[in-house]
């Protein structure tokens, strides 16, 4: 259930976004901090959500994680203004932060034999699809019948039975040996992040020459080079550097980053589009997304498969160029472009996103040893967060939308410098899909696994429960259908040098 809120809500906002800034007289840079103040909490805390649960208890981090998302939720739905609904937000996405992580976490610990936690995953996943290939629909239906403000408190209900269940049926669990807080990497991932984030998006209003602006650029730069020097020095880090010396988990960094981005601006964007330029109806428009929902959900399980059999490189090649190719029918967006035109270029962008998942986590964990698998994946559920504030903050900004709400053929015509960045993002994807698997990638790989395997007193960081479940939520949201391999539990022995994850594991479940 708290799966379910929290998935749909990332679909759900988009399609009634229109309608908020109607009824609280929001400029389209409010809208990009409506998503982005939730997508840019989500990406700075789902780590230290994770190993708070270990510490304190899994039940316990999700329960609060449950009360604070519904009163967000709540309070969304009351907010009298656009500064008060972006707080709110805020608030919700910290209670997300603390559910799917940890909520993967409970199942792989209350799912002891291999066949009923492969079943549990399974469901888990198939969960996320529906929730996210419908939210559009759900959205635009509750957003024309009874309000934009019933997107939000529709998740109080939920939040509160979810809470309910969870105290009666989830026990209560914790790691042996949780890892070690990094207070100062947290900060500073945080500064840089909204630093970053918040200059793209009032750059266009404020002035890109703004004394604010150029701080904020500066700031997030200085916050980049003190945590890359902190986080060096630091027996067990937030964000852990050697990592980086893989050409994989960087490729699939990078590639979490172009795809999300792709996917925010692309949401972002037709939301806007279809409503204020076409004059659609939110159900309506929630009925031209589904292709693309469905779309992205069919071949979200069929992309699991083609890895497992094939390997990342044909997936990675194809979504990119499938990406690539809607968003170059994209360019030639008008106020009237034919319904025909938008459905091929919806369904290339959903097929394309749908082949990208899979692989970006098999990437990412391919080659690591088992204890640091579910770091490498947490890192990765990161990049995709911050891959979708990127993308909704550059999509106001490179339209110029962010001084003003542009409509009609102005606003299609001021997309097409978007999409030909989101082009170049599917041709990046593509391009570090035959990258990331040549041999010398897979000798990078090899060298920093067995770095990464030596005892913790060389300051390798142990992976915890809850970040090996964040490897399995991340498999599982690809290919909910295939079977999942059980792990070593919280307090096990840690990997050696030869427990490494290969590329076939890590698509079937290491999750």
């Amino acid at each position: 259930m708290s799966l379910f809120i929290v998935s749909m809500d990332a679909t759900v906002v988009n399609v009634a976004l229109p309608a908020i800034s109607r009824d609280l007289n929001a400029s389209i840079s409010d809208l990009q901090w409506i998503v982005d103040g939730y997508t840019l909490t989500l990406a700075s805390f789902l780590l230290l959500s994770g190993s708070t649960a270990d510490r304190l208890g899994r039940r316990r981090v999700f329960q609060v994680g449950l009360v604070v998302f519904s009163i967000g939720s709540l309070l969304c739905s009351v907010a009298p203004s656009i500064g008060f609904l972006i707080f709110a937000r805020v608030l919700q996405a910290l209670g997300g932060s603390m559910l799917n992580p940890v909520a993967m976490s409970i199942i792989t610990n209350t799912f002891t034999e291999k066949k009923a936690r492969a079943r549990a995953v399974g469901v888990w996943g198939a969960i996320v699809g529906v929730s996210m290939a419908f939210g559009p629909l759900v959205g635009g239906a509750l957003t024309e019948t009874v309000g934009w403000r019933s997107v939000f408190w529709v998740n109080v209900p939920v939040g509160v039975a979810a809470i309910i269940l969870c105290a009666i049926f989830v026990p209560e669990s914790r790691a042996t040996k949780a890892r070690k807080l990094d207070p100062i990497g947290q900060l500073l991932v945080i500064v840089a992040l909204v630093s970053l984030v918040f200059g793209l998006i009032e750059g266009t209003r404020q002035g890109w020459g703004s004394p604010l602006i150029i701080g904020l650029f500066v700031l997030s730069a200085v916050a980049v080079v003190l945590l890359l020097r902190h986080e060096s020095r630091t027996a067990q880090p937030f964000v852990d550097l050697r990592f980086f010396q893989s050409v994989p988990f960087s490729s699939a960094t990078i590639i979490a980053l172009c795809a999300f981005a792709a996917y925010g601006a692309f949401l972002f964007i037709n939301a806007l589009y279809l409503q204020d330029v076409r004059g659609l109806s939110a159900f309506e428009t929630g009925i031209y997304m589904l292709p693309l929902a469905i779309a992205t959900l069919v071949c979200s399980l069929i992309s699991g498969r083609l890895v497992g059999r094939f390997g990342t490189r044909p997936s990675l090649v194809i979504a990119g160029t499938l990406l690539a190719a809607s968003a170059v029918s994209l360019t030639f967006l008008t106020a009237t472009t034919p319904d025909a035109q938008l459905l091929v270029s919806y369904v290339l962008f959903g097929l394309g996103f749908g082949m990208v998942n899979a692989p970006i986590t098999t990437t990412a964990v391919s080659g690591m040893p088992l204890s640091q698998a579910g770091v490498a994946a947490g890192l990765a559920s990161t990049s995709r967060q911050v891959g979708v504030s990127v993308g909704v903050a550059l999509a106001g900004t490179v339209t110029g939308a962010g001084a003003s709400a542009m409509i009609g053929a102005g606003f299609a015509t001021a997309t097409h410098a978007m999409w030909w960045i989101v082009v170049g993002c599917g041709l990046t994807i593509a391009a570090l899909g035959i990258a990331s698997t040549t041999a010398w990638a897979r000798q990078t790989t090899e060298k920093i696994g067995h770095l990464l395997a030596e005892p913790v007193a060389t300051g390798a960081v142990k992976v915890s429960a809850t970040a090996r479940g964040a490897v399995q939520a991340a498999a599982s949201q690809t290919d909910a259908s295939q079977p999942t391999s059980v792990r070593p539990a919280a307090g096990q022995p840690a990997a050696s040098h030869t427990d490494v994850i290969t590329a076939g594991e890590a698509r079937g479940g290491i999750q």
